[in-house]
């Protein structure tokens, strides 16, 4: 045991050394740091994604642009998009050599990405909002150029069917860096992002790089438990039925969580997205409105109609006010994991403590987020004091961690199949919205969440089917496109299958969680037709 303690402290040394040499984060957000300047900005829409603005890097310091705003910003004639271009760098992608081969086969394509969607800490930009890491990490793609929380775990599976070990353990130790330094994990690695984390998936991180021998699960259980007193903290103090930060004590006194923002400004990202949404209604403070956006981030369903008023627009959104099934679901395996950890680090009484929080949280998961009457798990609204009516894929979180009975497994594998599975996979939601994360968009993280959990408990029909549908889709788009995206839609076009659409930006193309969950998938049926499609070529 000593040997790992003093190897996982020299490994945390040589992290935190390489951090250190990185080109420093500005420490204020660009909302903080540039004031009025990136109202200006964002208001008059220079860039046109929100997202370019706050992802520039300063040609100077970042307290001479201000001034030198403060003086200029009245002068006649001033030309604001041209202050912009001569005092910030907009960043994009590093040039890469990389060119697909437009007939090799799909496993082959995302093989040949893994590299291209890897960024070197040496390329981080000098007083930008682009928190330094002490490794090379792999990024979504597109206009998604940074790590992010629960997208990673996702794409690291592929990375370990790749055989990429030496990219798996970077991300592991970067994401100890980001615990040990932030008490958190942010939303992603960026200033503009400390405020929130995503769904907490570390947990399932630590037990993948066990599992593929990677790292030695016991070196991450201080990682945990601090990552477990940031989705806990201030829960002792709340009464039944009161609600602070990211817990809420029910009306039974079991105690849940729900997804929570520390701020309540637009989000810089989407500042004028935000903006507008708080103005299309009238009934809530604008405030209001932002927290419950930004805490819709923090959920990874950035946007859904899982977290509005029901039949409401994205305006109505309030996602503090209803208890995810999905949420505690991973705070269940996160218990489950330091338990056994604890356990294992000679640490029983720790192991108890957890093992007794586990049956707390499962006994409270049955009272209020199982649902017999509807046969499936739902979230619970708090301001309605009952289920929430509409289904979501959500519900195969608690099948995925082992949370479920097998007679809720079954249930809940039945409901799935009779409301959401469609032609080409499992949906996110019933309800076409036009938001992203609602019909009639898939996403490869919610495929994967339902295949492994229905696979766990003997529902193996249900899990080969949702399995081929989703693979057909990839496949299908990989053929005539040679690319693989974000999110598709499930209903095939006569000459196969499309992007998906709605929501605050485009269809990104990439991509790491579709790569890592297809990747996933195919190294599990090696022999599987999709693993030789090939792209077609064109003139």
């Amino acid at each position: 045991m000593s040997d790992l303690r003093d190897a996982a402290r020299r490994d945390d040394d040589e992290n935190n050394a390489r951090a250190a040499a990185v080109a420093a984060a500005d420490p204020l957000g660009p909302a903080d740091r540039y004031g009025d300047l990136f109202v200006a900005v964002q208001s008059a829409r220079v860039f046109a994604d929100s997202k370019t603005f706050v992802d520039c890097a300063p040609l100077g310091d970042p307290d001479d642009i201000v001034a030198a705003w403060q003086d200029r910003k009245a002068r006649p004639g001033f030309d604001l998009a041209g202050f912009v271009r001569a005092h910030f760098r907009a960043e994009h992608p590093p040039a890469s050599h990389y060119v697909s081969d437009p007939e090799q086969t799909l496993v082959a394509h995302i093989d040949g990405l893994w590299d291209v969607l890897t960024r070197q800490p040496r390329e981080h930009p000098g007083r930008s909002s682009l928190l330094p890491l002490p490794n090379p990490y792999v990024v979504p793609g597109g206009r998604f150029g940074e790590m992010y929380y629960w997208d990673s775990y996702f794409t690291m599976l592929g990375l370990a069917a790749s055989g990429r070990h030496d990219l798996l353990r970077d991300m592991a130790d970067n994401f100890a860096y980001l615990i040990d330094t932030y008490g958190h994990v942010p939303n992603g690695n960026r200033s503009y992002y400390l405020s929130r984390s995503q769904p907490p998936v570390f947990a399932l991180m630590v037990e993948l790089f066990e599992r593929d021998g990677v790292r030695d699960a016991l070196r991450y259980l201080p990682r945990l438990r601090r990552e477990y007193d940031f989705w806990m903290q201030g829960s002792a103090d709340l009464r039944r039925g009161e609600a602070g930060g990211h817990c809420v004590r029910m009306d039974d006194g079991a105690l849940l969580n729900r997804y929570w923002d520390a701020r309540d400004i637009p989000r810089e990202e989407a500042w004028a997205e935000d903006v507008a949404t708080a103005a299309r209604q009238h009934a809530r403070p604008a405030a209001v409105v932002y927290r419950e956006l930004r805490a819709a981030a923090a959920s990874g369903w950035d946007f859904s109609s899982r977290w509005c008023e029901e039949g409401g627009g994205l305006e109505t959104t309030r996602t503090t006010t209803i208890v995810p099934v999905d949420l505690n679901a991973f705070l269940h395996k996160l218990e489950v994991q330091v338990a056994r950890l604890s356990a294992d680090g000679g640490d029983e009484a720790a192991a108890a403590d957890f093992r007794r929080r586990a049956r707390a949280r499962a006994r409270a998961v049955e009272r209020w987020l199982w649902n017999p009457a509807a046969g499936t798990y739902l979230d619970y609204d708090l301001l309605h004091d009952r289920p929430r009516v509409a289904p979501c894929a959500a519900a195969a979180a608690p099948l995925y961690v082992g949370l479920a009975t097998p007679g809720q497994a079954h249930g809940t594998a039945a409901a799935l199949a009779a409301q959401l599975l469609q032609q080409g996979g499992l949906a996110t939601t019933g309800i076409a919205s036009g938001e992203q994360w609602d019909r009639p968009n898939g996403w490869a993280p919610l495929q994967w969440l339902a295949i492994v959990g229905c696979a766990r408990y003997g529902l193996q029909a249900l899990a080969d089917d949702i399995r081929e549908r989703w693979l057909a889709t990839v496949g299908s788009l990989y053929r005539r496109e040679g690319k693989l995206v974000e999110k598709y839609a499930l209903q095939h076009a006569p000459d196969g299958a499309r992007g998906g659409d709605g929501g605050e930006y485009p269809l990104q193309d990439g991509f790491g969680w579709t790569n890592g969950v297809t990747r996933r998938l195919l190294h599990a049926v090696p022999r599987h037709p999709a693993c030789r499609v090939r792209a077609a070529r064109r003139n």
